[in-house]
């Protein structure tokens, strides 16, 4: 004969009074906490980028303006020519952050979006009583700050709503071109 099983005989991993919505709930609270990390990953690496940018530029400036200090009339043809690569250097350097801080703005853009779909989803999927528990989560409440244009930038980095700092302007007034 067939043995079988009574309810109460099969006991599962999950404590007693854990339920489907604390499990749901809380493997989106680690996806939540992994999305959270990769982006303050991406965050840093960007900072990173833009501190030794910064630092090459003020470094190549720097020697450019002991350059310039000169009387044209002294400088030797050495001297002239190492201006002139200083000066291509420099537009360079500022040419190349330039497009990091876009890469940066456009991260910040495309997480906005996926912050935005996602809430979407929540609203239109999920129970009233597993959308209060995720959106705790879901939304960071951090405070957003309009984007600088390049003429007003300051020295500070600041945080978006997504968490993402837009570093526009490290080193101040020392990463403008003369």
């Amino acid at each position: 004969a067939p043995t079988s099983f009574a309810e109460d005989e099969i006991v599962s991993m999950a404590d007693s009074t854990t339920t489907i919505d604390d499990i749901e709930g809380e493997l989106f609270k680690i996806e939540r906490i992994r999305e959270i990390l990769v982006r303050r990953e991406s965050e840093l690496r960007y900072m990173m980028d833009d501190i030794q940018l910064c630092k090459e530029i003020s470094r190549l400036k720097k020697e450019l303006q002991k350059l310039i200090a000169l009387p044209e009339n002294e400088k030797s043809n050495e001297e002239k020519q190492r201006e002139e690569e200083l000066v291509q250097q420099i537009h360079k350097l500022v040419e190349t952050r330039d497009f990091l801080v876009d890469d940066v703005e456009f991260e910040r853009l495309r997480e906005r979006e996926e912050d935005k779909e996602m809430a979407e989803f929540l609203q239109s999927k999920l129970s009233k009583s597993y959308l209060q528990k995720a959106s705790k989560w879901f939304m960071t409440p951090v405070k957003e700050k309009k984007m600088t244009s390049r003429g007003q930038q300051t020295s500070a980095p600041y945080m978006t709503k997504t968490g993402l700092t837009l570093l526009k302007e490290c080193c101040g007034f020392t990463c403008s071109i003369m």
